[in-house]
């Protein structure tokens, strides 16, 4: 298999690319996270993720292929064009 390219700010970690991100409050959390369903949803492809207050935490691997592969790259380079 390929290397996977690993975009700006994500990290590969236990078998998943993560990356936090800060917002100024919950509101603004919340209105990325409504994003990124948006982006996940169209290109079928979902996050793990968790959300305290300002803070939204993302993992993202191919849980069918057991590992990070291209569409993990694709949606978090996605994903960055929000912040």
């Amino acid at each position: 298999m390929s290397q996977v390219i690993v975009p700006n700010g994500w990290r590969h970690e236990d078998n998943a690319l993560r990356r936090e991100f800060s917002f100024t409050n919950f509101t603004e959390a919340f209105a990325f996270m409504t994003s990124v369903a948006v982006m996940a949803e169209a290109a079928d492809h979902h996050p793990d993720w968790s959300n305290s207050y300002n803070t939204v935490a993302i993992a993202l691997t191919s849980h069918d292929k057991g590992c990070v592969t291209q569409r993990d790259s694709s949606l978090a380079t996605q994903i960055n064009t929000l912040v």
